[in-house]
């Protein structure tokens, strides 16, 4: 019963942030310091990540290749495949729950702890609509943050092929080039939008609805890291086998 209390909770939250808006130029101010906080200030961890993350992929794919008949040009298109496809949407979203997803928690934990929220409420204001509402918009610019990811990755791959002599550049380009679809792309913003959805709002409710002092603080983003990885990986399930399947 508690789950399913959780989930109408949730559910309830999202209708209720859209509910009674703040001012647009307050409003306007909350997003801009949002995007600073959780997309801008982002980029540094993913593009570290997805840089060395493609050039292991690009390693490994080379290594495993033994057989001379099998055409080197494939260490590109796997690093590519496994980057767009699973690696920049899916697996950087996951770390994402745990940086962004434990800011936003904490963050609006505190507030609740302090009884920031209720003053919000004395006030008139919507606190889920001013504290919600502006990362969830913030994190629909997430996408951008991802596709550095993307090409962070391959050309970290191609970095690997360079320094490390596992194929030659042209091999490696040409396999990046082959049986190139589009769809794939879309596939992954697709889920990418998605997954920004739930990083926002996942740790927004469990900071929003926590209970206790500062300790229940840590435990709820905790918590909310845990629920927000596996919704991502159930979606990613999911929208993988409804597109690509």
């Amino acid at each position: 019963m508690t789950y399913l209390h959780n989930i109408g909770a949730y559910f309830f939250m999202i209708v209720e942030m859209f509910r009674k808006p703040t001012k647009w130029t307050v409003m306007k101010k909350l997003i801009l310091k949002d995007i600073d906080d959780l997309v801008i200030g982002s980029l540094g961890i993913v593009a570290f990540i997805s840089f060395f993350v493609g050039g292991v992929i690009t390693i490994q794919t080379a290594l495993n290749i033994t057989n001379p008949l099998i055409p080197k040009y494939l260490v590109g298109f796997a690093t590519r495949q496994s980057v767009i496809l699973e690696f920049a949407p899916t697996f950087t979203s996951i770390i994402m729950a745990g940086k962004v997803g434990s800011f936003i928690t904490s963050s609006i934990g505190t507030m609740r702890v302090t009884e920031q929220i209720d003053a919000l409420e004395v006030m008139g204001i919507n606190s889920l609509n001013y504290l919600v509402l502006p990362k969830t918009i913030a994190l629909s610019l997430y996408p951008f943050a991802i596709a550095v990811g993307m090409f962070l990755g391959i050309f970290g791959g191609m970095a690997a092929c360079v320094f490390g002599g596992y194929t030659t550049l042209e091999d490696y380009i040409s396999g990046i080039q082959m049986d190139f679809q589009m769809f794939h792309v879309f596939y992954a913003f697709i889920k990418t939008f998605l997954f920004a959805f739930v990083l926002a709002t996942i740790p927004s409710f469990y900071g929003y609805y926590m209970k206790g002092g500062a300790l229940e603080v840590g435990k709820a983003s905790t918590t909310s890291f845990v629920w927000t990885s596996v919704v991502i990986i159930l979606l990613n399930y999911i929208l993988t086998d409804m597109m690509l399947g």
